[in-house]
């Protein structure tokens, strides 16, 4: 919360509320019991002790607290609120009670203490409102600059991300265009709805996990087209459950690492097996098992910028709600993430 934001003028709720507080807070302090019967007092005299209190938490709440307290000049506000205090007895018992009272209570002068316990509870009461109304304000604002933190750096992981297929795949039709391939437009074709979905599908925070898992097919038909002879690839997605959103672009990334583990390889017997499926509590079940060789550079791979930038987006959009394992054995590097799917609101 800035200064300006601090010294600002109270807005039309906030203008409610000290209304409402204030007509609550006189009907408490004009209420007299008597004989086991609660009445409402009202005169003249009253209504001047009550304004006398109400000032001064008026120049508490609206410009000690803005000006001393929530600048951390704490003694310097005991000082003032001291002093203040100092002139709302001085005002009732030098001024006050002298016009209404002369002869009774304006008379005698009852003690410091004594008066200070009848000007406290109510000037308390609404400098105490005052405070939690400038605390859960403060806190909303918090709220709203982590919100607005973590949209910022998703868009920042997915602006990293987009790049990171468009240049892989610009360098496969690159390749099979100088090579007069016939598969060319067929690369072309499903590059152009890659990018589509990338570019004007994938601005949400969330989308329909049967559009992202139709892209994937997508990604992994493109991507089966650089395999040549050299392998299989099996692509299978159980979705029974409908209705479900998931975050964009993260399963891709996997399935993309997938295939750059297997083209790196020498061997000509390349085994890719992808599989989706949905449990009955809603929780997405993503498996992708790939072949590797030492030649493949698995290790630098798993700490490239796709699976970090991965981490980070599942950590800001399902934190505790993801189970991500990867890990090789023998010649097979395998990739299980299990994440709690999200529903339409």
């Amino acid at each position: 919360m800035t200064k300006k934001q601090i010294l600002s003028k109270p807005n039309r709720w906030e203008l409610i509320f000290q209304i409402l507080l204030l007509v609550m807070t006189f009907v408490f302090y004009a209420s007299e019991r008597s004989k086991g019967q609660v009445s409402i007092q009202i005169d003249e005299p009253k209504v001047m002790f009550f304004l006398n209190y109400a000032l001064a938490a008026y120049v508490i709440n609206y410009w000690l607290l803005p000006k001393f307290l929530y600048l951390k000049k704490y003694l310097l506000f005991t000082l003032l609120v001291a002093a203040l205090i100092g002139v709302v007895i001085f005002i009732e018992e030098g001024i006050i009670e002298q016009i209404y009272y002369p002869e009774t209570r304006g008379s005698r002068f009852p003690g410091f203490a004594f008066t200070l316990l009848t000007v406290m509870p109510i000037i308390t009461i609404l400098t105490g409102f005052k405070f939690a109304w400038d605390a859960l304000t403060k806190q909303r604002q918090v709220e709203q600059l982590q919100s607005a933190v973590k949209e910022s750096e998703l868009q920042y992981l997915k602006s990293q991300i987009n790049p990171h297929f468009l240049f892989n795949n610009l360098n496969n039709l690159y390749s099979y265009a100088l090579e007069s391939s016939p598969k060319t437009p067929d690369i072309i074709l499903e590059l152009s709805g890659l990018l589509r979905y990338m570019l004007y599908e994938c601005k949400a925070k969330f989308v329909p996990l049967q559009k992202e898992v139709e892209q994937l097919g997508n990604f992994v038909n493109l991507s089966r087209l650089q395999l040549e002879e050299r392998g299989e690839v099996e692509f299978s997605a159980n979705l029974k459950a409908d209705g479900f959103q998931v975050a964009p672009l993260i399963l891709s990334v996997f399935v993309e690492n997938a295939f750059k583990h297997s083209l790196s390889s020498v061997s000509d017997d390349i085994k890719i097996k992808i599989a989706l499926e949905v449990d009955e509590n809603g929780k997405l079940i993503f498996t992708c098992v790939n072949s590797f060789s030492e030649e493949s550079n698995t290790e630098d791979l798993s700490k490239g910028i796709g699976l970090e930038n991965v981490r980070k987006r599942l950590n800001i959009l399902y934190p505790d709600a993801y189970q991500l394992d990867i890990n090789t054995d023998g010649e097979l590097y395998t990739v299980k993430l299990i994440m709690d799917l999200k529903r339409p609101v």
